[in-house]
């Protein structure tokens, strides 16, 4: 639980830094940032699945 606040506190101060100065902020749209992640998790998911069904 620890981690996740610390990931989100980092967000945060890296948010308020490019607010700051100025700069676009360094996360893709909403919507597509999300799918992104689930994504990636389920890519990542199916592959652990596909490896313990047919390479036991």
């Amino acid at each position: 639980m620890q981690t996740l606040f610390l990931a989100l506190f980092a967000g945060f101060l890296v948010g308020v830094l490019f607010s700051v100065i100025k700069l676009p902020l360094p996360a893709p749209p909403v919507l597509s940032g999300i799918l992104g992640i689930v994504g990636i998790y389920l890519g990542g998911a199916s592959y652990q699945w596909i490896l313990a069904a047919w390479f036991r």
